[in-house]
């Protein structure tokens, strides 16, 4: 670890302390009410308690699966489409005008539709949550595959490399750093989606979790609900972060800093 990463690493854990001290004194001088804001100890007992005993623990794990299937679902679908549009004109005029359409549309307002079709259950959740994911993936795809140098594409020509080749071989691995940077975006929609649409499915997950603890007025569970999330979203874009940096490491240093993956 170089001495700035260690730097800025102690200096992000200083803050995190001094939000957590900010937090114990509030609760401890009672600016907001304790059916509100619990202090940071009793959030931490309520976590090691409900980890332990078995049913946040479980919550946990189905809204994990849910954001990683339907993230997965969203990156074969988005990257797929994405390379097959990016990579031909005519798809690109046919599809373009179509998929405008349904990009400003929030995954949220299918949930209704959904329900009506296939019910309060795991597909609908999956396909919420790949739809909101999706559309990230899928532009910046397009995006890094017609950003590449066309005189790439008259080599690859010129040798009659068929549409395959193209793509596999001179379109993805252009597209590679906008496909990771969308990626990284995709899993925080697939959190905040699994999460939503368990709270309005009532199907064991934090979303439900969250929920219940809101109606008893279970501040602690609510927070400790809460913190699991955001440990989440934090492990998630650590391992993106390593994955770009395994993957674009034949970027230039240069690149790499304005990339923010150096």
């Amino acid at each position: 670890m170089t001495l700035a990463r260690t730097i800025g690493f102690i200096a992000s854990l200083a803050v995190a302390i001094l939000f957590i001290f900010l937090w114990h004194l509030v609760t401890l001088y009672k600016l907001v009410p304790p059916v509100f804001l619990p202090p940071p100890m009793k959030t931490y007992d309520a976590l090691v308690q409900g980890l332990a005993s078995g049913p946040l623990l479980k919550a946990s794990l189905a809204t994990l699966q849910r954001m990683l299937l339907g993230w997965l679902l969203a990156c074969v679908a988005g990257v797929g489409i994405g390379a097959l549009v990016g990579t031909s004109p005519v798809l690109m005029r046919y599809l373009g005008p179509t998929l405008e359409a349904f990009r400003p549309i929030p995954a949220s307002a299918l949930i209704p539709v959904l329900i009506a079709i296939v019910g309060l259950s795991e597909g609908m959740i999956l396909s919420v949550i790949a739809f909101g994911a999706l559309w990230p993936m899928l532009l910046a795809t397009i995006h890094g595959l017609q950003s590449v140098e066309p005189l790439l594409y008259d080599v690859a020509g010129a040798l009659r490399m068929n549409m395959a080749t193209i793509i596999s071989k001179i379109g993805l691995p252009s597209a590679v750093p906008d496909i990771l940077a969308a990626m990284r975006l995709s899993l925080t929609i697939a959190l905040i989606l699994a999460t939503v649409c368990e709270m309005l499915s009532g199907n064991t997950g934090l979303g439900q979790w969250l929920l219940y603890s809101a109606r008893q007025f279970s501040s602690a569970n609510l927070f400790a609900g809460i913190l699991i999330l955001g440990v989440f979203g934090y492990l998630t874009n650590a391992l993106m972060t390593v994955a770009e940096r395994h993957l674009l490491r034949w970027k230039s240093p240069h690149e790499a800093n304005r990339a923010g993956i150096a």
